[in-house]
């Protein structure tokens, strides 16, 4: 079978193999459907054409008609046959080379030198039989089922074309003297200021630093309803602006945006193998040389106990054995169906990294979510400032925000912007460092400041005293307190709350009432993460979890036997995304979340796990069924090709029959994948 490309391009040029397929059947089906009609009235002795012509005239007019469907229509397969027997990977095409081979070899030999043959092999009319017709049609019917075939793998990269299709090929850029200019695509950098009118696609990523609209993201995150942008928001390319104008600065340029990454993703999905795809490869290595020997097996057991001509039979029905027993539609099931499913699952802001993610979703029991920027929007805000000292707010906060700039967790953003929100000023900063899961510190004005938890503080052997129970009432309400040491004291301590997405409680819900046991791991405080896991009604809740302690937190619950995904958006949840059997990354977290991740949700929603595992099970489902239909389909066909119902009814399958069954066979199971493209979910 063809390989699928690496890269899939936005204007696709034509399928050369479809076209050359295309080409062989069209110039066939003619020759072959003669050969056919003349096969068949051979097949009544002293009909008015074969009295007219006599049955060696006939055969010789057959010959003439399929030597060059098989030798030119079925060159393709015999070159397929001959690469699978010198790499020893058999595969359909040495079945249906080796059939095809038979039959026209057999008939050539028949007709050329009869005398050869037995008078055991000739029919009553005392001619050797020859099967030019069926080794025509046979030609005609593979070349028809790959045709079919090709159109509908074809059909699997609709999705990513679909998404490439969404990138313009221009941008407006404004230059540094205010003239705007259209440029090709490929000549946006980074940092360049690009207008976006109304109606118009997003050109690349960036965020807005001019003007508001609204922008249609619903190709992207599967939801319908446009979001509200305005100045300092981010926008994605390839989503289509409202009606108001944006200037926006380009941070992401070419291979960089998330529409490249998805495709990059998808692309990569649909080449992935899923573990259930092993028993089909185990089951591959044996059945070619399993039917070969059943072919053989076929003949001698006709040549022994077969009726007269025992030859003929015998040869018809072991071709009718190779042809049947095609492996294609066992090969084809589980990568169909896990190419549909991908390109099903980016339409709807899923991105499966691999097959392997498919399949074991369905399987998971166990969901451990962070809590920033998973289940909460990420955003956090400041809320409340306690000071030591009398009317020292202001001093507090451009001490801590002054430290803060320097980080780029959540919540230094928040006390950041806080800070310049209440227009309060930033001092230099010297000997800035960050501690992993704590905080920060560093020479703030030529004080020494440290900024951070609980954890922090303890180092610093600094105690919480009087700022204990306050900070207690704080985390209660949900908040996360930040202590701020200055000059090794305690000068107060300040709240951040990030509000949770609108949409979390109710994927909790849901993902609760699908079986599965929801915990939360963050590295808050514990009475800030109980108040949160109140709220959404999380039973489970582990705070105040280092980084490098999630992925043990993982381990754990695997050693008990559970099937863990793990949902996440920081660089500090890497490590356990990649532990997890499932690692699920909100694709409005960071880079390294989402290539350390198996599942990638775009629009960073809870509710996409849901439909992930739905998305999954159905793909499960239609794998299995492929599969069954596969190995049904062989269990039955191949017994019968090689006669066992002739003894009681007197039923031979033709080799024709056999090679129409064969592409049916393939088509159907291809047919069965597409269905994914349709399902609810």
């Amino acid at each position: 079978m063809a390989l699928e490309p690496r890269v899939i391009a936005k204007d696709e040029p034509p399928d050369g193999e479809l076209i050359g397929m295309r080409r062989r059947l069209f110039v066939t089906v003619g020759p072959a459907s003669l050969v056919f009609l003349l096969g068949m009235s051979g097949l009544i002795p002293h009909m008015p054409l074969q009295r007219l012509l006599g049955s060696r005239t006939l055969a010789w007019i057959e010959c003439a008609l399929a030597t060059p469907v098989v030798l030119w229509g079925a060159w393709p397969f015999f070159v397929r046959a001959w690469r699978s027997l010198v790499s020893r990977q058999l595969n359909m095409f040495a079945l249906v080379g080796l059939g095809v081979c038979v039959a026209y070899v057999y008939s050539l030999v028949a007709l050329l030198v009869p005398g050869i043959f037995p008078l055991s092999s000739r029919e009553e009319i005392g001619v050797v039989p020859v099967y030019f017709e069926a080794a025509a049609v046979i030609v005609a019917l593979v070349l028809l089922g790959q045709v079919l075939e090709l159109r509908a793998r074809s059909s699997t990269s609709s999705a990513i074309r679909a998404l490439l299709h969404l990138v313009p090929k221009s941008a407006r850029s404004i230059r540094k003297n205010a003239v705007e200019e259209d440029i090709p695509l490929e000549s946006v950098v980074v940092d360049d200021r690009l207008r976006v009118r109304p109606g118009e696609r997003v050109p690349v990523d960036g965020v807005v630093v001019e003007g508001t609209s609204s922008v249609d993201e619903s190709l992207v995150t599967g939801e319908s309803m446009p979001v509200e942008k305005k100045v300092g928001d981010r926008v994605v390319g390839g989503t289509v602006n409202g009606t108001g104008s944006m200037v926006m600065r380009a941070d992401r340029v070419g291979a960089g945006t998330l529409l490249a990454q998805i495709v990059r993703m998808v692309g990569e999905a649909q080449r992935s193998r899923a573990p259930i795809q092993k028993l089909a490869d185990v089951v591959a290595a044996y059945f070619v040389p399993a039917i070969l020997l059943s072919a053989v097996l076929t003949l001698v057991g006709w040549l022994v106990f077969g009726p007269q001509p025992r030859l003929a039979h015998g040869i018809v029905n072991a071709v009718a054995v190779l042809l049947i027993a095609c492996p294609c539609a066992l090969g084809l099931g589980t990568p169909m169906s896990i190419m549909v499913a991908t390109g099903r699952a980016a339409k709807l802001g899923i991105l499966f990294k691999s097959a392997e993610a498919i399949e074991l979703l369905r399987k998971v029991d166990t969901l451990v979510v962070d809590k920033t920027g998973t289940l909460t929007e990420g955003k956090p805000r400041l809320v409340s400032i306690v000071a030591a000292e009398a009317g020292g707010d202001t001093k507090l906060l451009e001490l801590a925000a002054s430290l803060e700039r320097g980080s780029e967790h959540p919540l230094a953003a928040a006390i950041v912007q806080g800070a310049s929100a209440r227009k309060v000023g930033l001092a230099t900063v010297s000997a800035f460092e960050a501690i992993p899961g704590k905080g920060v510190k560093g020479t703030v004005g030529g004080r020494q400041v440290a900024l951070g938890n609980e954890q922090l503080i303890g180092d610093l052997r600094v105690a919480a005293g009087a700022f204990g129970p306050r900070a207690e009432s704080l985390q209660r309400e949900g908040q996360t307190v930040v202590f701020v040491v200055v000059e090794g004291e305690l000068a107060g301590i300040i709240g951040v709350a990030d509000p949770i997405k609108e949409t979390t409680a109710a994927a909790v819900r849901e993902l609760k009432a699908d079986g599965l046991r929801v915990i939360m791991l963050t590295g808050d405080a514990k009475a800030t993460a109980a108040a949160v896991a109140k709220q959404l009604g999380i039973d489970d809740c582990i705070a105040e979890v280092l980084p490098t302690q999630k992925d043990e937190t993982i381990r754990k619950l695997q050693a008990e036997g559970r099937v863990v995904a793990m949902a996440g958006d920081g660089v500090n949840d890497a490590p356990a995304l990649a532990q997890a059997q499932v690692g699920i990354a909100m694709g409005t977290g960071a880079d390294v979340a989402m290539k350390s991740a198996g599942v990638t949700l775009v629009k960073g929603d809870l509710q996409g796990i849901a439909r992930a595992r739905r998305l999954s099970r159905l793909t499960m489902r239609n794998i299995e069924q492929g599969l069954f239909f596969a190995f049904v389909y062989n269990a039955l066909g191949i017994p019968i090709a090689a006669g066992v119902l002739y003894p009681a009814f007197g039923v031979l399958l033709s080799p024709m029959l056999a090679a129409g069954a064969m592409s049916l066979s393939s088509v159907s199971v291809i047919g069965n994948a597409l269905r994914l493209r349709r399902v609810r979910i």
